[in-house]
Order: C-alpha cells, then structure tokens, then sequence
C-alpha cells in the first residue's frame, strides 16, 4: 500500500478520472456561473459585458433584500430550533428512555424519510382556510375562535413553514447527535456523577462541552442546509403570499428561469454562496474563541 501511495503516476490513475468527473459536474459549472455575473442576458437573446452592473442592481434591489432577509431570519430561527431539539431529544435518548429509545427514535425520525411534497400537502391541508376548513381552524372553530387565513399572511406562513421543516428534520439532528453522545465514556459520566454532578449540572460541565464537535459539525450543516431552503417553499408557499416567503434561492430561480436574467441570476447565487461562506467563518471562529477561553 505504502509503494503505491508514493508513486505519483499510480495516485495519478487513481485520482485522475474522479477528479475530471468531479470537475466536469461542479467546477465547469460554477466558473460558468461567475463568468455570467458580468454579463446581461440569456443564450436565446445574447450576452451583453455589463461590468459590475448587476452587483450594482442586487445591492438597490428591494425585492432582493427582501429575500436576504428572510433567508436570513428563517435559518437563524430554523438552526436553532433544529439543533437545539435535536439536542433535546438526544438527551433523552441517551440519559431517559436508553435502550427503550429505539422505537421512538424510529418514529422522531421517520419524517425524514417523507417527500417533501407530501409533507407540504400534508400541512397545506392541516391549515387550510379555504374553500375548506382544515383541522387546525376546525379546532379553533370549537373554542369560538374565527378560522386563521394561515397562507394569507407573512407571519403565520413564515412560522408553518419553521414548524414544517422543524418536524421534518429534528430526527435527523437528533440521531446525529444521538451518536455523538454515546462517544462519550461512561466512565466519565459515572465520575461526575460520584462527584455529585445530575441533571443540567452533568450535562454543562460534562456532556455540552464533550459535544462541542458534533455540535459544531450539526450547526454548520443546519445553516448551510437553511440559507439554501428551496424545495420547501415552492411545495408549500411557493414564495408568497406576494413575495414574503422568497428565499434568495427562488428569487434566483425566478430571475434566471422565468424573467430569463442570467447574469443577474448568477449574481444572486453569487451572493447566497458569500452569505453561506460568512456564517460558517462566524459559526468556526465562535466556537474556536469559546474553546480557546475553555
């Protein structure tokens, strides 16, 4: 093994058709991407060098600041549910339920598994206003409260689309740090426990600061998975009512494909790659600053 890992032209056999396919798939393309970053247009009416315009447009764009913002607002507040209800629930795994914690991990995890279409049909009919009434307004119905236009408004579509996607995922992030609990050496936690650690005490001092790896890696897939939403929105709002609910994904979707604005469309995804980059330098350099304090 060590002579064929020392020879160059071997690696090269080895490594040398991924790395062209590899290339090919992901590298071709974003070069493209940024080339059209300069230019107006679209292959059917042409090209047109237009410099730094489109970047010019993006930052006096209202409708694109729109989106960073919501972008931004549903992955900050989606993470955090995310992660942290999943480290909830992997708590309980582990210290609660222990070995009976099989099924019910099957069970928080089996939204996972779903299309998102179906989940989006699923609660477009758990909130339906009209033409019928769905279970939810049905129940405030029986309390005498008036039936909730949920897709009508900014706010209650911005929170069925948290509650959608934090059922959908939080199995997932549970067994994920589910696993990174059970690193941790019994030996350790029966120590701590001698010493006279329980409770939240146990899991400040012994287990959160143990799960800080986990934790990092879970955080930075939840918020680059997050700010790059796109699947969930068109299946259930498909970015309204108006435009409150346009991510910077579908705003790029609909200015490259719809409005046929390549450049402008590239820029977008420009912008959403930086944003994505920023917060996983932020998430690192936090992380490392409270380790170092540590």
């Amino acid at each position: 093994m060590d002579r064929v890992l020392g020879d160059k032209r071997a690696i090269f056999v080895l490594l040398g058709p991924a790395l062209l396919v590899y290339s090919l798939v992901m590298l071709v393309p974003i070069l493209w991407s940024l080339g059209y970053t300069v230019f107006d247009g679209n292959p059917i009416v042409g090209f047109t060098f237009n410099g730094l315009g489109n970047f010019t447009k993006f930052f006096q764009d209202p409708a694109a600041w729109s989106a960073i913002w919501f972008t931004i607002r549903y992955a900050l507040v989606l993470t955090i549910l995310q992660v942290g209800t999943g480290f909830g629930l992997s708590l309980l795994y582990v210290f609660w339920l222990k070995k009976a914690s099989s099924t019910i991990r099957t069970i928080v995890f089996f939204p996972v598994v779903l299309p998102t279409v179906a989940v989006a049909l699923l609660f477009q009919r758990l909130f339906e206003a009209a033409p019928t009434t769905g279970p939810v307004n049905s129940l405030l119905n029986v309390f005498g409260i008036p039936s909730v236009d949920w897709f009508g408004t900014p706010d209650a579509s911005f929170w069925i689309i948290i509650l959608m996607d934090l059922w959908r995922s939080m199995g997932f992030y549970a067994v994920l740090l589910y696993a990174g609990l059970l690193d941790i050496p019994e030996e350790m936690l029966e120590s701590a426990r001698l010493d006279g650690a329980g409770g939240w005490k146990l899991v400040r001092t012994i287990v959160l600061p143990l799960s800080l790896p986990v934790l990092l890696s879970s955080l930075i897939f939840s918020i680059n998975g997050t700010l790059k939403v796109f699947d969930t929105i068109i299946a259930l709002t498909n970015g309204g009512p108006g435009n409150a609910t346009t991510p910077l994904t579908l705003y790029m979707f609909q200015t490259s494909f719809t409005y046929g604005e390549y450049g402008y469309g590239s820029t977008i995804a420009l912008m959403l790659t930086i944003l994505c980059l920023l917060f996983t330098v932020f998430i690192f350099r936090s992380t490392r600053r409270d380790i170092t304090k540590g």
